[in-house]
């Protein structure tokens, strides 16, 4: 069950608000959860990110936000979002440790096979999620990495009951 949030609900956003509640209650329940917002520039979707985040109460959350001037730089975006986690890198099997440590610079080598830099992010948020649900957010989608993007959706379409939430 989610508790009310003492942020006041957005106005006229009743329904995405309700969604996102869902979503949580879901993650909270011991199972995954992807939520895509979509809608024009200017239409409030990362208000409705901000409201999720503080929203999740009882959940860890992490966020990561496209930036337009770092598209070209591979694996930034799915960096930002992972940064926080990376004490659980030992945790890993060695070919993902050794994949996603590469990509994000953390050891030298040949650039990773993406499919382990996707099993990889996909072991470690599973991982961060069995202390305490975990529900990232990530903001204007459009302007990460190509690589980061392909990855967090390879990521989405792969949880079943890990207690982590996608919203973007």
């Amino acid at each position: 069950m989610v508790s009310e949030s003492p942020q006041v609900r957005l106005k006229g956003r009743q329904a995405e608000c309700s969604r996102l509640d869902q979503l949580i209650a879901t993650v909270q329940a011991g199972h995954s959860s992807v939520l895509v917002l979509r809608g024009e520039v200017g239409i409030g979707k990362t208000a409705l990110l901000d409201f999720g985040r503080t929203s999740a109460q009882g959940c860890r959350t992490a966020r990561a936000v496209g930036i337009e001037s770092e598209m070209e730089l591979a694996y930034g975006g799915l960096h930002q979002l992972c940064a926080p986690f990376l004490d659980h890198l030992g945790r890993l099997p060695d070919p993902q440790r050794e994949a996603l440590g590469t990509a994000f610079g953390l050891s030298s080598g040949t650039p990773p096979d993406r499919f382990l830099v996707g099993l990889a992010a996909l072991s470690l948020l599973a991982d961060v999620a069995t202390k305490e649900p975990l529900i990232c957010f990530i903001d204007d989608a459009q302007w990460l990495d190509r690589v980061s993007l392909q990855t967090i959706a390879f990521v989405g379409r792969r949880l079943l009951a890990e207690r982590v939430g996608l919203v973007l």
